[in-house]
């Protein structure tokens, strides 16, 4: 990948995008993860008014550092954007005491909470009248369909989603993010014990893009097995035509 040449296109085609939408500006949720990082960068570059939303809900300290130096270092380099912090954890509590308790598995309620925040980005792209971008990249969206559906995969438009993760690292480099997030362990910020996309996965985003490049990869198996599991998510829903 041609890094310089991807910014480019990426940043003219979501002004193109904007343009035509009528729409006024973008909204993203940031994690304190690479594909965040990247996507609101790429937004700001547009010069269009960005909108940056830090929206912890029971976050490890960690990610919830990084997000809001990521959006210090955004508000400091581009004059189009603005960072808010809204915490969602008591939302999350006052959702979670009025549900029957044995529907509370760890998966539904991780899912749940990327939910909330999905809900919380569109209040906010309502009322300001922006597009909700989304943060998946190739591997998530369209390889092992990794993310919450109708979660953080409920968006408007998806900059990064023909990028695998490692150009991905290889934009956020050209784009000079930090090095704290570069460098950061992907995980997807929805459980308390911090587990990561790797550790949930059981393969690294190298492999899994090597999986999906080559049916002669040791492990193509694998991956074959984790996404047949999230097809339901990456194909269109189903109609019952008449």
């Amino acid at each position: 990948m041609n890094v310089i040449k991807t910014e480019i296109f990426i940043v003219k085609w979501l002004h193109k995008y904007l343009e035509k939408s009528g729409l006024d500006g973008f909204v993203v949720g940031v994690s304190g993860g690479i594909d965040s990082a990247v996507t609101s960068t790429l937004c700001a570059k547009t010069g269009f008014p960005t909108l940056v939303l830090n929206m912890p809900i029971h976050q490890k300290s960690t990610q919830f550092t990084r997000s809001n130096e990521h959006i210090k270092w955004l508000e400091n380099t581009f004059s189009n954007v603005k960072g808010q912090e809204v915490d969602l954890t008591e939302i999350f509590n006052s959702y979670s005491k009025n549900l029957p308790s044995e529907i509370q598995d760890n998966l539904s309620m991780a899912n749940l909470r990327s939910r909330i925040r999905m809900s919380n980005l569109y209040l906010f792209a309502s009322n300001k009248k922006y597009l909700v971008a989304g943060t998946g990249n190739k591997v998530e969206d369209f390889g092992v369909g990794f993310y919450t559906k109708y979660g953080d995969g409920g968006v408007d438009i998806s900059p990064i989603a023909d990028c695998n993760k490692t150009e991905v690292w290889e934009l956020g480099k050209e784009l000079k993010i930090l090095d704290e997030i570069i460098n950061a362990e992907p995980t997807d910020g929805l459980w308390d014990d911090g587990r990561t996309d790797t550790g949930q996965l059981g393969l690294k985003y190298e492999q899994l893009e090597e999986a999906m490049k080559n049916p002669q990869s040791k492990n193509r198996e694998k991956y074959e097995k984790i996404r047949k599991l999230n097809l339901h998510k990456m194909d269109p829903i189903p109609v019952c035509k008449i």
